[in-house]
């Protein structure tokens, strides 16, 4: 198993907790601080939509209160759908703390790295110029 693999089994073990009874669409992230110290969270959703916290978010207010300053991988995955992919919020969140990969999963479940800068995926691939870390459909 890859640590990509392992990191997004993680997230899915996180989502297994998500409290998501409007969309039922369970969330589970992994952050790994600079220091390699792992953090989880998952979706908690709200009545008051805007009160709702996505999962990457959840994961990375739980290291900051730890102390960790600098995140080096959010990982993300959802148990309900197809490939899911961070909402602008997060990814200022991730931006705030650096965070140098983002990995998700394709539509097929498997692991596919991405920076959050465009256009060059994290393994080096050519994406759309313009593109952003958007849901990908078949």
């Amino acid at each position: 198993m890859t640590e990509a693999q392992r990191l997004i089994a993680e997230a899915a073990t996180a989502a297994e907790q998500s409290y998501s009874p409007y969309s039922n669409y369970r969330v589970g992230a992994v952050v790994v601080g600079s220091d390699g110290v792992e953090y989880r969270g998952c979706n908690v959703e709200n009545a008051a939509y805007g009160a709702s916290i996505c999962a990457e978010a959840n994961a990375i207010t739980n290291a900051a209160a730890h102390g960790v300053r600098a995140i080096d991988t959010v990982a993300v995955t959802c148990l309900d759908g197809d490939a899911c992919s961070p909402c602008g919020n997060c990814r200022q969140i991730m931006r705030e703390f650096g965070v140098r990969r983002v990995i998700l999963t394709n539509e097929s479940g498997e692991p596919v790295e991405y920076t959050l800068d465009d256009p060059t995926r994290a393994d080096g691939a050519e994406r759309t110029p313009g593109a952003s870390i958007e849901r990908r459909r078949g």
